[in-house]
């Protein structure tokens, strides 16, 4: 893989301290889409300061969609938990385009990883709530559970839901 000079250059003012500058690397790497995803979650797994990552998880959620499968496979090759901490708040952030993703990645995860998935498909909120249902009454019962406990994480709304699924499976 090529290196671009240029994002790179982006990425490191978004450990500068001028607010300014980091908010405009933000802008900058935004606009680079599917470019800037790689460099930035390399990035991410090696600066460990909290305002970088906070920063790079930002750009990564403006990017969007094109960051969603990236940051899931590198959430598991990746165990750090505060990367996964970060990593989570982007996929979160991102939002609906997350959910399927998230849902699939969660039957396969270790369990630390997917209290990370949880708390991003909490994060989405209501977008989430439906898929959620559903994984509640399929047959997957390691999704079933995590279904379950991410609605109840979501709080009165999440919880509302859960029991509507359970009782759909009692009649």
């Amino acid at each position: 893989m090529q290196v671009n000079h240029e994002i790179l250059g982006m990425i490191e003012e978004l450990g500068n301290s001028s607010r300014d500058v980091r908010i405009t690397a933000v802008r900058e790497l935004s606009s680079r889409g599917d470019a800037a995803v790689q460099p930035l979650i390399e990035a991410m797994k090696h600066n460990p300061g909290n305002d970088f990552r906070w920063y790079t998880a930002l750009t990564l959620s403006r990017i969007g969609e094109p960051a969603v499968s990236p940051l899931i496979t590198a959430m598991k090759e990746y165990p750090d938990p505060d990367f996964r901490r970060f990593s989570a708040a982007a996929l979160g952030n991102i939002g609906e385009a997350a959910i399927d993703p998230i849902l699939r990645a969660m039957k396969d995860a270790d369990p630390a990883l997917r209290g990370f998935f949880s708390a991003a498909l909490c994060r989405i909120g209501t977008p989430a709530l439906q898929k959620l249902k559903e994984a509640c009454t399929g047959d997957d019962e390691v999704l079933r559970k995590c279904a379950e406990l991410t609605l109840w994480g979501m709080g009165e709304e999440g919880i509302r839901i859960m029991m509507q699924s359970l009782d759909q499976e009692e009649s």
